[in-house]
């Protein structure tokens, strides 16, 4: 007598693009647009702000470390998980109380880095973009698990791709919108850079953080495992710091260290060319405008449409298949940027390199946010996740902050080569977890 099979039924394609109505979705894609907006703002729009201010390439690349913010997040990831904030957390639960607070302290981050100018004093506008940074990484803690809680394995795919679309339409304001805002503030008659008109593009997006701040307070609380009440300081400390560690290496043993490998360095050639891309823009000539419409808002669209051809492909043919297609895809991606860099000010270039990409960029990305929810254990699922995020960013970012010297001494066609490159041993990578998974 045969064994049933454990492969789901195969949906049709008018179920399967259906999950992308449910209500779990639909609140994905605008917390996913309060968690997408911070980004930018510290990393990359900030890169072009201070590049037009006049800061060199050398000093934008070691600010970009800024970002690390977000590759240790697991640090504080168990507090998050474990810890109840007073008042708030009995009013709204767990989750959206540490979601609200998250996302008070980037408005709070968002005002500070508009009210100083990097041309008169650099620090103080840092100190503000690491607040920003903190706050929007523990925003994503506590996101990730009310995401990972808020629907089953099969259903994390189509949540991706809803919060990848959320998340990319902040980019586009975070982006395009900052740079237009910017734009049309600037005094009539004066050229060059004017302080004042980045001032009021800031403060906009300062107030653009109430999307998110609005859907956690009207967002229901999820359902997550209860937890045992703790015996002693000692026994809570296990339980948030030691157990969620403990319990991905028991569950893996020594997969993990190939889990931990792939997770280490899927974006490794996106992130750390990522960096050097507004001061490209500028220095190739692209204005404000051309930027924000291209790179902004068509090339955000073009991701929105990869992560969802991304997550309907992750339903229908599995996430392993399409990490590898992703991994493929952003390596080769970054080989037109190193022919674009040849072009020259080539609007018509810029708009197919710019497409290329960010379709990759989208299809690799909501395969791996699908990867990495697959792989948590719902009950230390803020701390888990955090650990895994955290190790995709940790050695780009780092990796990332040498991009300005390496510019700086041999060129941009040389550095997107370079870059490229990166992305081979992630291929390897991909295709042995993905035996070792079918094994399993």
């Amino acid at each position: 007598m045969s064994q049933p099979s454990s492969m789901p039924p195969r949906r049709s394609w008018a179920a399967t693009w259906r999950v992308y109505t449910e209500p779990a979705s639909l609140r994905m894609l605008a917390l996913g647009f309060s968690a997408g907006l911070p980004l930018l703002l510290v990393l990359g729009t900030l890169s072009f702000w201070l590049r037009e201010a006049g800061v060199d390439r050398t000093t934008i690349g070691y600010l970009s470390w800024v970002g690390l913010a977000y590759a240790f997040k697991w640090v504080w990831a168990p507090l998050v998980d474990r810890l109840p904030l007073p008042f708030l957390t009995r009013a709204l639960g767990r989750r959206r109380s540490w979601l609200l607070l998250a996302q008070a302290l980037v408005v709070l981050g968002l005002v500070g880095m508009a009210g100083n100018d990097p041309q008169q004093a650099l620090t103080p506008l840092v100190w503000c973009a690491l607040a920003v940074a903190f706050g929007s990484a523990t925003q994503d803690i506590a996101l990730d698990a009310y995401r990972i809680e808020s629907a089953d394995t099969e259903r994390q795919a189509a949540l991706s791709a809803t919060y990848q679309s959320g998340y990319r339409l902040a980019m586009i304001w975070a982006g395009a919108g900052v740079l237009w805002l910017a734009a049309r503030s600037e005094a009539a008659g004066i050229s060059g850079y004017q302080a004042g008109a980045w001032r009021m593009a800031y403060l906009a997006m300062a107030a653009s953080m109430a999307v998110g701040m609005i859907t956690v307070l009207l967002a229901p609380e999820p359902q997550s495992r209860p937890q045992p009440p703790a015996q002693g300081l000692a026994a809570w400390l296990h339980g948030a710091l030691v157990a969620p560690f403990a319990d991905f290496l028991g569950r893996y043993r020594w997969q993990a260290l190939l889990i931990l490998a792939l997770i280490a360095v899927y974006r490794i050639s996106d992130v750390v060319m990522g960096i050097m891309a507004n001061p490209f823009y500028v220095d190739m000539g692209f204005t404000k405008d051309e930027v924000a419409a291209v790179t902004k808002i068509y090339g955000v669209l073009m991701t929105l449409g990869g992560a969802f051809l991304g997550g309907a492909m992750a339903l229908r043919w599995g996430v392993m298949r399409v990490l590898l297609l992703g991994a493929l895809l952003s390596a080769a991606s970054n080989l037109l940027f190193a022919w674009l860099a040849t072009r020259g000010h080539d609007l018509t270039g810029l708009i197919f390199v710019v497409s290329a990409d960010n379709l990759a960029g989208g299809i690799a990305s909501a395969a791996f946010i699908a990867y990495l929810s697959g792989l948590t254990n719902v009950q230390y699922s803020a701390t888990q996740y955090a650990l895994f995020s955290s190790m995709m960013l940790l050695a780009p970012k780092w990796l990332a902050g040498f991009s300005g010297r390496f510019v700086d001494a041999y060129g941009y066609q040389e550095f997107f080569l370079g870059t490229a490159l990166l992305g081979l041993p992630v291929l390897l990578l991909v295709a042995l977890a993905a035996r070792v998974q079918a094994r399993s």
